[in-house]
This record gives C-alpha cells, structure tokens and sequence, in this order.
C-alpha cells in the first residue's frame, strides 16, 4: 500500500485523525502537543499517526493537504487544519460546533473550560 493510499485508508476509517509528531501520549513537539493536549483534554477519541515513524507519510501528508506543516487534523475524512487554526477554532467554538455537526463525541464541558482558561 502507498503511502497515499495509507493516509486515504486512515482518514475514511476513523472519524478523527491527527498526523503529529510523535504519539498522543508522547508528542514530540509544542505544535503537536498543543493540538493532542486540546483533542485529549475534550475527550475525543482520534487515531494519531506518528510522522516521525515513516518519512514517506510525512511528505506525502503535505502534498496530499496542500498544508506544508505538521500537525495536520482531520474530521470525517475532512482536512481542518494545522495547530494554528486548531487553536482559534478551539478557542471561538467552531471547533465544538465541526465536532456537533460531524457526530463526534467530546465534552463541552471541558472545551467551555479551555475557553475560560484562555479568556
């Protein structure tokens, strides 16, 4: 299977996808900690996808988002963004109401308490 075809597989079967550097458990850099720390903090279940492990997904992830860095979020098979847009998301509720709106299962609770953290 190419890598194309392996990022394809994964993003059609789990609802949320983060290709990150290093595991949800162990990241590997801020951006990624960041992004991982606000996903497991709201509860949501999501597959993360080491890039670190294999170079061919780390190139072929950009050029099969367009989006030339790395943590990369995907939503129902649906690219959403980088650590960036994450963050305002989370922050503004879009990201809760992406999560409403595609069947994800997440505590509002906590996502209202990121946003409290941050006003």
């Amino acid at each position: 299977m190419s890598a194309k075809e392996t990022i394809q597989k994964d993003i059609t079967e789990n609802a949320v996808v983060l290709f990150m550097k290093g595991t949800k458990e162990m990241p590997q850099c801020g951006f990624s900690s960041r992004v991982a720390g606000v996903l497991n903090f709201m509860g949501v279940e999501y597959k993360d996808v080491n890039v670190l492990a294999d170079q061919e997904i780390r190139q072929t992830i950009k050029d099969f988002s367009d989006w030339p860095t790395i943590p990369q979020l995907y939503v129902k098979g649906e690219f959403v963004g980088g650590c960036d847009i994450i963050t305002e998301m989370t922050l503004s509720g879009e990201l809760d109401q992406l999560f409403t709106d595609q069947g994800v299962v997440y505590d509002k609770e906590k996502a209202e308490q990121i946003r409290a953290a941050n006003a």
